[in-house]
């Protein structure tokens, strides 16, 4: 008898152990959410997003605690960015003051294992007050990081920082360095650099002082200033993104305070020339909000499919969340494409926290009702603004930053399937992971009702419309 038990544990054991390898993820399927969490109490998260799962597992949280015990990222991570295989994340600090560790400004991850590779806990090496804004990877071995004070190189072989790219310093560095680094009245929140783009073969950088800078690559330095006093005397730049068509598009403050206020217009900059148009905001309409005061990637994002943007604006700016637009890059006409108040239910949308999918057109958008209140969604809307569905979450303060969609073949997790796939059989699925018709032919979508599902092969997976 005791032999028996013997075997059957040991044939548990195995049956444990093939489960264990079985629920190993590979984090470049789906999409990758990175979120600030909760100032005060704990370091910043992963959350890791699989949209279309045919068995409804669509979230696995705290990714990057899970995949490194011990470990943790820094404190108000806003940024990440997918390059070649590797997650770059940047936070503003290495640590929390109610987390017990420490993390960093700069942590490098595998994209597939979400194991990290590198991390450190400064950006200037010589230990000068300098937080994490953003990243751009220039080439395999060369990525920047845009940081409060200037943007600075990162060596993506040897995770090292080897200078400063020359004419994109702080002004006001070492003015009132004696107020916190999480003051956003110090100086060092009033010459910022936030986001980048690479185009044309140089890279831009919105500058909060001086405006856009054109930096080239190859010598890591300033090379021409574009100033926001084009759009009007005194304003400054928001965000800077780079449509379908390859334009460059720069949402506009009204001043250099960053108090958040956006200034009614849209600037549109040849990367190649440098030429510009002053794109001016209808009447009953908001332009793309900003934040520089505590600054974040900003809700103003370009899609891959469409030669077009969108973006959050309202009366308030940066705390008014619920009226998404969209602006047609190429008959440069703009319409209320979403108002997520429309239907009662008092989302909003968090932030700068949505995204578009780079093959789908699809938008997500992270949900939350008050700041005093740890209810999140994530919400799914098609190309045409319709409402796909919610992805519920566990109660906690995650005040998401942005979604990061993955590369390659496998984007969102549904692999591609032969063109001629007429005899080849799977099941059906409804998009919430019920199983509608098994064996199904695909294609055969008889007796099958109207709606969205999702048919699945032994190794090959296809969201499909049946009308």
């Amino acid at each position: 008898m005791k032999l028996y038990r013997l075997i059957g544990s040991f044939f548990c054991l195995l049956s444990f152990s093939a489960g264990m390898f079985a629920e190993e993820t590979d984090y470049s399927k789906g999409i990758i959410w990175v979120n600030e969490d909760w100032y005060g109490h704990q370091n910043s998260t992963v959350n890791y997003l699989m949209p279309d799962d045919p068995d409804g597992n669509f979230w696995k949280y705290r990714v990057v605690q899970a995949e490194n015990p011990g470990k943790e990222l820094g404190c108000t991570n806003q940024y990440g960015a997918l390059w070649n295989g590797r997650l770059y994340l940047i936070a503003k600090q290495e640590k929390d003051p109610g987390a017990t560790i420490t993390g960093g400004r700069i942590t490098v991850c595998d994209a597939k294992t979400m194991k990290i590779l590198h991390q450190q806990s400064l950006i200037d090496p010589s230990g000068a007050q300098c937080d994490g804004r953003g990243f751009v990877g220039v080439d395999s071995h060369k990525g920047y990081v845009s940081s409060s004070n200037g943007v600075w190189v990162f060596d993506l072989d040897n995770f090292k920082i080897t200078g400063q790219v020359a004419g994109t310093s702080n002004p006001n560095a070492g003015g009132d360095n004696d107020k916190p680094n999480t003051d956003p009245t110090g100086s060092l929140y009033h010459g910022q650099c936030g986001m980048m783009v690479r185009a044309a073969g140089k890279v831009f950088v919105a500058h909060q002082q001086y405006g856009l800078l054109v930096v080239d690559p190859k010598t890591d330095a300033v090379i021409d200033v574009i100033s926001m006093d084009v759009v009007a005397e005194g304003a400054g730049i928001g965000s800077v993104v780079e449509s379908k068509d390859g334009r460059l598009w720069c949402s506009v403050a009204k001043d250099l305070k960053g108090t958040g206020t956006a200034y009614r217009a849209l600037l549109c900059i040849d990367p190649a020339t440098l030429e510009y148009e002053v794109i001016d905001t209808p009447e009953g309409m908001y332009p793309p909000s900003n934040s520089w005061y505590a600054w974040t990637p900003d809700p103003f994002i370009a899609s891959s499919v469409e030669n077009c943007l969108y973006w959050k604006g309202g009366p308030d700016s940066w705390f008014t969340g619920t009226k998404i637009y969209k602006f047609n890059c190429d008959t440069r006409v703009q319409e209320l494409f979403i108002d997520i108040a429309g239907d009662g239910e008092g989302w909003k949308l968090y932030g700068c926290a949505m995204g578009i999918h780079p093959v789908t057109d699809e938008l997500y958008m992270a949900l939350y009702h008050e700041f005093s209140i740890p209810t999140y969604i994530t919400r799914r809307y098609s190309p045409q603004g319709e409402k796909i569905r919610d992805y519920e979450m566990i109660m906690n303060y995650w005040f998401p930053s942005l979604p990061l969609f993955p590369e390659g073949e496998t984007l969102s997790g549904i692999n591609r399937i032969p063109a001629d796939s007429s005899s080849i059989m799977g099941n059906l699925y409804s998009m919430n992971g019920i199983c509608v018709k098994r064996n199904v032919e695909y294609g055969n979508w008889i007796g099958i009702p109207p709606g969205i599902y999702i048919w699945k092969s032994n190794d090959s997976s296809r969201k499909v419309l049946i009308k």
